[in-house]
């Protein structure tokens, strides 16, 4: 008797398909920013077709570099990477999860500054 194997109830690991225990984003490659580019060239071309023929056509302003979109990576037990190197933002061709090695092989992006602590502001006599 075989058993059929069992969905996580969750994400899965990107490379091996175990449950996830971490995920963390990653740029976009240039095949996946031509496929987004793609999607967004078909809808603009359905919302054409379905456009009054009476009103001036559509000025679509220029596809998305898609620069700033990522896509998320998902990693189980053996494929996972560190906390703090789930916190940053990596490179399209990151490897992690790689091949059970315990971290990847790119230079993640900086984090973010910390904001400055607003200035109090001076309350006037009385309060």
């Amino acid at each position: 008797m075989t058993t059929e194997p069992v969905a996580p109830d969750g994400p899965a690991c990107t490379l091996c398909g175990a449950p996830a225990v971490v995920h963390w984003q990653r740029r976009l490659t240039p095949t996946e920013v031509g496929a987004a580019q793609a999607i967004e060239q078909d809808r603009r071309d359905q919302a054409d077709l379905l456009a009054d023929p009476q009103k001036p056509p559509a000025l679509w302003p220029p596809l998305p570099d898609c620069a700033d979109w990522t896509r998320i990576v998902h990693g189980c037990m053996v494929h996972a990477i560190s906390r703090d190197a789930a916190a940053l933002v990596h490179q399209a061709t990151c490897t992690a999860p790689g091949v059970g090695l315990p971290g990847c092989d790119c230079e993640p992006e900086a984090a973010p500054a910390d904001e400055p602590e607003p200035v109090a502001a001076e309350l006037p006599a009385g309060w």
